[in-house]
């Protein structure tokens, strides 16, 4: 018999047994949903029983569905033991490599590389035992054996299958308990008993369920592809991400060699740290130190161009800030933002005008991070309020000078964490001198180092300017 179907709004959830063309809740046109509906017993558990029969009947109940006290749980298998997945970038984005039992999804936007890296991954995994599958829901057999052929990979570990139903999928890993599983791409998996096409909210939903609850039985960790939507979210119901245990971005500039990998959410590790490739016809190669990357191609005393000394998760990371001020030929001045938050740039430039006086009212301003990397952390305030001001007053930033710090409204400097880092990462890469808020505590600075130092904006522009 035909397991009963209900219909869920793709916008705000709202749930209904029959199908209607406008949502009854958010009022959203075409936003319902077909998912599978519980059995009439599922929900029938011990709050049921307590109410409508007699109190404390536990019989039914094997040892394993009763609570368990915290101090007799093993957690080795799930919090020790992890596999290295054989790329340095990635391991230090989920926290130090792969857990077992855990459901990690990434996503971007097509084309950027997603299968790419997960191919790399699982060949270049180092598993004590077992096999990797790669499961293909979106390309031929021929197709993901072409591309690692193209990368020269190892891939006599790798098991492929060309595969859609999601019952197929979960019943083959519950039986043989691979050692990774990658599933490319949740959007193109099925289940038998819902009528909606592939890639709907409830065939993402029901596939993603059933992914987390393999994957938690048998331990094995599943690595989920995921489409992306034109707004940047990942494609389906929102529910997907809560259900996973580590949510991942690869993101980058279609143009630019470089892509970066983000965690946006890991039950495993911190979520502000990133990994940085490098895509070349051989596949995808990894950064080891990003900061030399992406100043490799900078002018070093070009107006309108300061280095900024940020922190990504663990890693420092300088950068270079670029600005371009120039007389707006409209009414209203153009602020255009690329790399940078653009609240933040606006900010910034209120800033510069109250506080130092540069009349940029009537001026167009275009910042850039260049290389394509996006960059959101308050400490480079300082580097983006610099270039801005060498671009609007033509003179340029010493070449040698690297700045941090975040401006506040009233146009004062203020302090930035894991200063010694940054520090240490500037004197690696050449720098002489570091331009640093005031009040900055520092026990070891690096020798052959100058620190400047300023408390408000306008002194610190005046060291930059010089």
């Amino acid at each position: 018999m035909k397991s009963k179907v209900k219909y869920i709004c793709s916008q705000c959830g709202y749930e209904t047994g029959r199908w209607m063309g406008r949502c009854g809740q958010c009022g959203a046109w075409d936003s319902l949903e077909e998912a599978a509906a519980a059995s009439p017993g599922a929900g029938v558990g011990l709050g049921a029983r307590g109410r409508n029969g007699p109190a404390g009947d536990l019989s039914d109940l094997s040892a394993g569905s009763l609570p368990t006290p915290m101090e007799d749980i093993d957690a080795g298998g799930h919090g020790k033991t992890r596999i290295d997945l054989g790329m340095p970038e990635f391991n230090r984005v989920l926290g130090g490599g792969l857990t077992p039992g855990s459901v990690v999804l990434v996503a971007g936007d097509p084309g950027i590389g997603k299968s790419t890296l997960l191919l790399q991954a699982v060949c270049k995994a180092r598993m004590d035992s077992g096999k990797a599958w790669y499961i293909t829901g979106e390309e031929s057999l021929q197709q993901v054996k072409n591309r690692g052929d193209r990368m020269e990979l190892a891939y006599d570990r790798v098991m492929l299958w060309a595969q859609t139903d999601i019952d197929r999928v979960t019943a083959a890993i519950q039986q043989e308990k691979p050692r990774i599983v990658v599933v490319d791409s949740i959007q193109t998996m099925r289940a038998a008993e819902l009528t909606a096409s592939p890639g709907s909210v409830g065939q993402v939903r029901e596939a993603g369920g059933r992914l987390v609850a393999a994957a938690k039985e048998t331990g094995v960790p599943i690595l989920i592809v995921g489409h992306v939507t034109k707004e940047g979210s990942v494609a389906g119901p929102r529910i997907l991400e809560h259900m996973v245990d580590a949510v991942l971005y690869f993101e980058g500039e279609r143009h630019y060699q470089y892509r970066i990998l983000r965690a946006y959410k890991n039950r495993f590790g911190s979520t502000f740290e990133m990994g940085v490739f490098e895509m070349t016809q051989n596949g995808l190669i990894e950064v080891f130190n990003p900061s030399q990357a992406f100043l490799s191609q900078r002018l070093a005393n070009a107006p309108g161009s300061a280095v900024a000394a940020c922190m990504e998760g663990t890693r420092p990371l300088l950068i270079e800030t670029q600005a371009l001020v120039c007389p707006s030929g409209y009414g209203q001045p153009r602020r255009m933002t690329a790399g940078a938050d653009y609240n933040r740039v606006c900010l910034i430039l209120a800033v510069l005008e109250k506080r130092i006086g540069l009349p940029l009212n009537n001026q167009d301003a275009y910042v850039n991070v260049a290389g394509g990397i996006r960059v959101q952390e308050p400490g480079m305030d300082l580097a983006m309020a610099a270039a801005i001001a060498s671009s609007f007053k033509a003179k340029p930033c010493g070449g040698d000078l690297a700045l941090m710090g975040e401006i506040g409204l009233s146009g004062e400097l203020r302090g930035v964490p894991y200063i010694e880092k940054r520090l240490s990462e500037a004197a690696k890469l050449g720098f002489k001198r570091c331009l640093i808020p005031g009040t900055a505590k520092i026990q070891d600075p690096p020798p052959n180092l100058e620190l400047c130092r300023a408390d408000s904006l306008f002194k610190a522009l005046d060291i930059a300017l010089a």
